[in-house]
């Protein structure tokens, strides 16, 4: 589903910069060998789910935006429809309206061709495959459709490991930028594809870096996957340089895929959406199940970023305690040296999942809990019902912690969470005073690092309450 495709262009609008074109693309490859019957089952579901499949395609189309609202491309493209036709050679596409920025010469890019199909896809795949499936309230059952959107999107490669997953956030400055791309440089030269959430910032950098290193190697097939949920996409659109997208139905599953697909975690400077994800993977490796797992995990970042990881660390070791930071390693304005490390602990990964015969493009013997599992909706009375207390396993606290992150990054970049604050004001955090004034501390210092938004000025979303 990634080849080349068919498109009839039309006319402009007058404002070069909004100019934009009506298209009908053919997607090649997994799309077009649907039978007429699932053909008819994805267009019936494009209709039930006929905005979420408009916001994703809209946010591919214009890919490499630097704007994190999620609202900004629907008002500039207010006309821009989608619709998934069908045809006895199988599916065709057709684009109304879509922005001018994502053809040439009045043929649509091929690498945003590919992220459209890999939109309809897996929201198809979803519609389809899972809308029905009664094994998801189950741990078992979740990872095997997180394992079944990633095979139909093609990334799982039975080949030695070498995927690196870099974590960072969408908002940092040049300094933390360039030495992302320095680490992605020195990740490439040693062979090591990157896995990133697929937007810009420190999601950019390393595969920007290793596209250079891939290059110089020679490396024929590199891979540059973005991980991504249709409820962020609109404010995190794809880089450019993602060859492999993969749309996860939410947050939840998305994590999932980072921890079953990743050999190595490398996490840069970032806000809360950063926080998240360390939460979510320190939760996952202090379960008694995981305690033997290698898996190398790495912080790091440029000297001015020394004083961020001082404080991520302080607040982990305070509410998870000190087992917690034996599961990572800081490293600060060594780039070559991140990717030696990361490179050393691949192959110790590699030499457990031989002994263990555990697969390695898929890392089944990894115990994620159902309580990492399961979405969470950030509401106002789910915030505020949070239990962050100590006494609690960490594990269990490790849980609560990462979902009061995700429900500011909901109130930050997501259009459903944006909405909540507008109508009912910030969100309420309780817990232990100390676990408090630290979770208030650094939110504040994420704050005035600007790392919650791209542009503009902050209004936070959330209200800590001791």
């Amino acid at each position: 589903m990634n080849d080349s495709n068919s498109l009839h262009a039309g006319a402009a609008d007058a404002a070069p910069s909004l100019s934009t074109v009506d298209a009908h693309v053919y997607p090649r490859g997994g799309l077009d060998v649907l039978s007429r019957e699932e053909v008819a089952r994805l267009r019936d579901a494009s209709g039930g789910i006929k905005d979420l499949l408009r916001r994703c395609a809209l946010a591919v189309l214009t890919s490499g935006s630097a704007s994190d609202d999620p609202r900004a491309a629907q008002e500039l493209y207010p006309h821009f429809g989608i619709e998934v036709l069908q045809q006895d050679r199988g599916l065709r596409i057709e684009l109304r309206n879509a922005p001018a920025m994502a053809f040439v010469d009045g043929q649509i890019i091929r690498g945003v061709a590919e992220l459209l199909f890999a939109v309809v896809r897996d929201l198809a795949f979803t519609a389809i495959e899972l809308a029905h499936d009664d094994d998801l309230e189950s741990s078992s059952g979740i990872t095997d459709a997180v394992f079944r959107l990633l095979r139909n999107a093609r990334v799982l490669h039975p080949a030695d490991p070498n995927l690196v997953v870099c974590w960072g956030g969408h908002s940092i400055g040049r300094e933390e930028y360039l030495y992302t791309k320095q680490v992605g440089y020195e990740l490439g030269l040693r062979g090591l594809d990157i896995c990133t959430g697929c937007g810009p910032g420190a999601m950019k950098g390393p595969m920007k870096g290793a596209t250079i290193a891939h290059a110089k190697q020679r490396t024929r097939r590199s891979r540059y996957i973005g991980i991504t949920e249709p409820g962020i996409i609109a404010a995190e659109s794809p880089n450019p340089i993602v060859n492999h997208l993969v749309i996860m139905p939410d947050i939840e599953k998305r994590l999932e895929a980072f921890v079953r697909m990743a050999h190595g975690i490398i996490v840069f400077p970032g806000g809360v959406g950063t926080a998240e994800e360390i939460l979510y993977l320190l939760g996952i490796l202090l379960r008694e199940e995981n305690a033997g797992r290698r898996f190398p995990v790495i912080l790091t970042g440029p000297t001015g970023a020394a004083a961020y990881f001082e404080q991520i660390d302080r607040f982990i070791r305070l509410t998870l305690g000190e087992e917690a930071a034996t599961r990572y390693e800081i490293i600060v304005d060594d780039p070559e040296a991140v990717a030696r490390r990361m490179q050393a602990g691949i192959r110790k990964v590699r030499e457990q999942r031989i002994a263990q015969k555990d697969s390695f493009f898929f890392n089944w013997a990894m115990h994620v809990p159902l309580a990492f599992q399961q979405p969470f909706a950030p509401t106002h009375e789910a915030m505020a019902a949070l239990d962050l207390h100590h006494g609690r396993k960490s594990h269990e606290l490790a849980a609560d912690l990462r979902r009061a992150f995700s429900g500011i990054v909901a109130g930050n970049v997501k259009e459903d969470g944006m909405r909540r604050i507008e109508q009912f004001g910030p969100f309420e955090i309780h817990g232990d005073p100390d676990i408090m004034q630290a979770l208030d501390g650094l939110l504040r210092a994420f704050v005035e690092q600007r790392r919650m938004k791209i542009a503009g000025d902050y209004r936070p979303c959330y209200r800590v309450v001791t």
